[in-house]
């Protein structure tokens, strides 16, 4: 008669399917929580803001059948990165660009940790640097090939949807707001040569101008060897400061990347060479005196000198070994 009891327990538990079964029934239910806590979150806002707890709780503890993608980055005023700013727009766009797509899923979520919310995130992932991309799959944990190469790609929301779309195979088609900027632009220089043409139609001399066509040219030719189109393709960030010690690096220490301000100033070196020339010509082949001429001739070859040597030291900083130098740099 004892072991009627133990025979009743053991039918009830085969009848509810096993302890595997009521495991796997509960992380079932802690999976919908989480997936219906991200979507209510989702719907209001596209980057879900996240602390320690929810960091933990939703991304790093399982079970999880959804990827998030995570911006690590600083915010905070006193924090004065200009990158993580700069950065948030882009991001900001293709959340958006996700979130209010026909193909909207609960596959993945974007989601932001800001450093004086979560410091101890950081300090957990030994992260010493922002903004920084990651993406925590569905399964297992981050990869190399999960963390963003912000350096390399730029943040430019575009090149974020084609990384996005190679870890996590969805496809995200980026919508910008729609930027008057550009149509405004042109049409304020096709006043200005319709204005031009007008008040000086007897007279369009000023069109066959060589020294401001040359002038034009240059500066075209200086800014596309600066590296402006690189810019627009990429949409590398300004500049970039480490929000622990605070140093600002103007110049990419990688010959596969650069920063916006590294192009300003490569473009400065290679206007100084240029200005150099050209008064080295002028001094050559003016009809000025002598005295002007030989102090043409100096500012020229100093000139020359000076920028072509700070430009050389880029050039070795980019490139790490090249053994040539000019005067000290």
């Amino acid at each position: 008669m004892a072991a009627l009891p133990v025979l009743a327990l053991l039918a009830l538990v085969l009848a509810a399917g096993g302890p595997g079964a009521a495991g796997q029934k509960r992380k079932e239910m802690v999976l919908s929580e989480k997936v219906n806590q991200l979507m209510e979150w989702a719907s209001k806002r596209s980057v879900i803001r996240m602390n320690g707890d929810k960091f933990r709780r939703l991304v790093k503890a399982p079970p999880r059948n959804y990827s998030v993608i995570v911006m690590f980055t600083a915010l905070q005023p006193h924090r004065q990165c200009v990158v993580c700013k700069q950065a948030d727009e882009e991001y900001q766009i293709l959340a958006n660009s996700w979130r209010y797509s026909s193909a909207f899923t609960n596959k993945i979520f974007f989601a932001m940790v800001d450093f004086d919310e979560g410091s101890d995130v950081f300090q957990m992932l030994n992260m010493n640097s922002a903004p920084t991309f990651i993406n925590f799959p569905a399964k297992g944990k981050p990869k190399r090939g999960d963390t963003y190469e912000l350096q390399v790609r730029g943040f430019a929301a575009e090149q974020l949807a084609r990384w996005v779309a190679d870890r996590t195979d969805v496809n995200i088609r980026v919508i910008r707001p729609p930027n008057y900027a550009g149509p405004l632009m042109l049409g304020l220089l096709l006043a200005v040569i319709g204005g031009l043409v007008y008040l000086r139609g007897s007279n369009l001399d000023f069109l066959y101008n060589k020294t401001g066509w040359a002038f034009a040219a240059l500066c075209f030719v200086l800014a596309m060897t600066s590296g402006q189109m690189w810019n627009h393709i990429r949409g590398p960030p300004y500049a970039h400061k480490n929000p622990h010690t605070g140093q600002v690096n103007y110049i990419h220490g990688s010959s596969q990347a650069q920063f916006v301000a590294e192009t300003h100033i490569v473009l400065l070196f290679n206007g100084g060479v240029t200005l150099g020339m050209v008064l080295l010509h002028e001094a050559a082949t003016s009809d000025m005196d002598v005295g002007k001429r030989k102090i043409m001739c100096i500012a020229g070859i100093g000139l020359v000198v000076l920028f072509f040597s700070w430009l050389l030291s880029v050039f070795r900083f980019k490139y790490h070994g090249y053994p040539y130098r000019y005067l000290y740099f």
